[in-house]
Parts: structure tokens; sequence; C-alpha cells
């Protein structure tokens, strides 16, 4: 009779285990095929994108910062062209109009006329 219980012990201990099995494959199936793992790597890219355009535009801004101290009227106005391109890119509307006002006011600075 031990040696019965010892069995069915041993089997139910089996059954158990592939049925823990079974759920960790069945889970792991479907985050990598059933699209958990494509949300995330989703989610991932979008913030690294926000984090590029960011930096792009930060750029933008400090060599418009640096041209406007240093330079001419003339390289201050292009580079008030190009923080507002920056801008577009990054389908910021309302700082894309403010650059484009910097922009005209530059190019007036520069004697250019108004574009």
């Amino acid at each position: 009779m031990s040696e019965n219980n010892s069995n069915n012990t041993a089997n139910n201990n089996t059954t158990i285990g592939s049925i823990v099995s079974l759920v960790i494959v069945i889970g792991l199936g479907w985050y990598f095929f059933g699209g958990g793992l494509e949300r995330q790597t989703t989610h991932s890219v979008q913030q690294i994108d926000v984090q590029v355009t960011q930096q792009v535009t930060d750029d933008a801004v400090k060599e418009y910062d640096i041209a406007k101290r240093n330079g001419t009227a003339m390289e201050a106005y292009v580079h008030a062209g190009f923080v507002a391109e920056a801008y577009l890119q990054a389908k910021d509307e309302a700082n894309y109009k403010k650059w484009v006002a910097i922009r005209k006011s530059e190019a007036a600075r520069a004697g250019m006329p108004d574009p």
C-alpha cells in the first residue's frame, strides 16, 4: 500500500510539474508571439524617438544662441530657420510658430526681406 501511495504522489508531482510548465510555455508564447513583446518594443522605440527629437531641437536652439552671440545677423537668421525646421519635424506647432516669428525678426535685423 505504501508503495502505491508513493507512486500516486510521484504521479501527482509529475502532473503538477507538467501543468506548471505548460502554463509557463503558454505565457511565454503569448508574450513573444501574441503581441506582448511587440507592444513593449513599440513603446521603447517611441520613447527613444521622443528623446532624439528633443535632443535635436535642443541642439538647434543652442546653435542659434551661439550664432546670435558670436556670429553675424545673417548667421542668426539662418540658425533661427534651422530651429523652426527642427520644431516642424518634431510636429511641435507652438514652438514652430514661435521660431518662425524669431526667424522673421532675425531677417529684419539682417536686412533681409520678410520671408
